[in-house]
């Protein structure tokens, strides 16, 4: 499906890939291109890529099965899959196709890939709880990047129990790895989580019979703080190995960011 939105924008659908694309005419018909196959490209590799990376780097065909392999490789010393960076690897492929000039980017369900000349800059803003779509926060870029939110509200299953981990990183697969890591290390134990075996949630999980959170009710506050302090590590560790440029981490009306690119509100502190 393609469909022009009342500001000119690009939505391109397939399956679970939905796609919203700032770009030029002639960006707008190289993505298209490129999208008719990208679907039937990874469906091709589902196997390699719902299994978990070890030691063995992963060899695929398709540019965004690699892309997703890239991206999570530095994250093997945990459980993680090449899925974990599907979206934002989407987002990237087409960016990638699109051959921009000017200000762009692909949108994949909030993993996004942006293209920006010297000069120009996109305002992206941060929804903690995506059932109560607000503006909690926002991001300002200056520089080509990519943006990824993951949590257990989200599309996607998570191990932890983080509202929303928004994480800026060089490129979106690699935003999309990162803030799948953080989301799931932003943990607690306590009676008001629960959890369900992924494949009990979800049959095709790539997460097979690992505990992802279904419910989260209220926490005590001191439990909220160690939950977002667990997440800031992972994600200051990552920020030193190059991997993130910035995070922000929201969890029940608190907040926390790694560098101070992100801007949150009051209630939050800087890690």
């Amino acid at each position: 499906m393609a469909i022009r939105l009342s500001d000119g924008r690009l939505h391109l659908q397939h399956g679970p890939i939905d796609l919203v694309i700032l770009g030029s005419e002639a960006e707008y018909e190289r993505a298209s291109l490129r999208f008719r196959t990208v679907l039937e490209e990874l469906v091709a590799e589902l196997p390699l890529l719902r299994a978990p990376v070890r030691e063995v780097y992963p060899l695929a065909r398709g540019t965004v099965a690699r892309r997703m392999i890239a991206a999570v490789w530095p994250h093997r010393g945990v459980f993680v899959t090449p899925m974990a960076a599907v979206a934002g690897a989407v987002a990237d492929e087409i960016l990638e196709a699109m051959q921009p000039s000017g200000k762009a980017y692909v949108n994949n369900g909030g993993d996004i890939a942006v293209h920006l000349p010297r000069g120009e800059t996109f305002d992206a803003g941060i929804v903690n709880n995506p059932r109560q779509p607000m503006v909690d926060a926002s991001i300002r870029l200056e520089e080509s990047c990519g943006v990824a939110t993951s949590g257990w509200r989200g599309r996607s299953q998570s191990l932890g129990i983080a509202d929303a981990v928004t994480v800026v990183a060089d490129c979106g697969a690699s935003a999309d790895a990162a803030a799948t890591m953080i989301a799931n290390a932003v943990n607690a134990q306590h009676p008001a989580i629960r959890r369900l075996p992924a494949r009990e949630v979800k049959e095709d999980s790539d997460l097979g019979d690992l505990p992802v959170t279904v419910a989260v009710g209220p926490l005590p506050p001191h439990v909220v703080r160690l939950a977002l302090d667990a997440g800031a590590r992972v994600a200051a560790d990552l920020r030193a190995r190059g991997l993130v440029r910035a995070a922000y981490l929201a969890l029940q009306d608190q907040t926390t960011t790694v560098v101070p690119e992100v801007h949150f509100p009051a209630q939050g502190r800087s890690a």
